[in-house]
């Protein structure tokens, strides 16, 4: 399953709110939300641009949560 640390670089950055985020990010909260809460991955494209927003790699941000590894 793949999953993601938006929240957590976002606590990193002392960022306290995800309207923050998404506006940093330039999408709309809601959808913003979605990601961070695991609820929906965005797409390959749309990783890529919050990578390079957050100037870190997509590995950072996005990985692999498969169990017994």
């Amino acid at each position: 399953m793949l999953k993601n640390r938006l929240r957590e670089i976002r606590h990193e950055m002392k960022i306290d709110y995800q309207t923050e985020m998404a506006k940093l990010l330039n999408m709309n909260q809601q959808q913003y939300n979605r990601y961070e809460n695991q609820q929906v991955q965005p797409d390959m494209e749309t990783a890529f641009k919050i990578a390079k927003k957050l100037n870190r790699s997509v590995d950072d941000i996005f990985y692999l949560d498969e169990p017994g590894e």
